[in-house]
């Protein structure tokens, strides 16, 4: 029988926990949690999204998105407005304020990926994130 450790898929899940727990102690302070830093990283790429394609791209329920966005809402980092198409449909948009809460997160989440990743030489992180990203977009299509 092999141990855990000689498992690749308990590894990147525990490095997974690990990487989250260490981001959202540094989001706890703003009342966010990860899922909505995901939400707002997302929306910081597009013009806007419908619900229904945030869940999708980012693998959340929709009933979740739902809440996230409404709590984004209350602090003012997005807002819903009609999709430029379809007047009964609403789009979901970073606000200039979501835009600067994301810059101000910029420094902190690269500390936590420095502390995550610091047993690596600088080349074995590009490797890591190369190989992350080949497996990651594999997943997304």
């Amino acid at each position: 029988m092999r141990g855990l450790h000689a498992d690749t898929g308990y590894l990147l899940y525990r490095l997974g926990l690990r990487s989250g727990q260490l981001f959202n102690t540094f989001l706890q302070e703003s009342g966010l949690r990860l899922r909505h830093y995901a939400v707002l990283r997302f929306l910081a790429t597009a013009e806007g999204a419908l619900q229904r394609e945030l869940s999708a791209r980012l693998g959340y329920d929709p009933s979740a998105i739902v809440g996230l966005v409404d709590d984004l809402e209350k602090l003012g980092f997005a807002e819903r407005r009609p999709a430029p198409d379809d007047r009964r449909s609403r789009i979901v948009v970073l606000t200039e304020a979501g835009g600067a809460f994301l810059r101000g997160t910029d420094e902190a989440g690269l500390r936590v990926t420095n502390e995550l990743l610091a047993p690596l030489a600088p080349a074995e992180r590009e490797t890591l994130h190369a190989l992350l990203l080949r497996v990651a977009e594999d997943g997304l299509s």
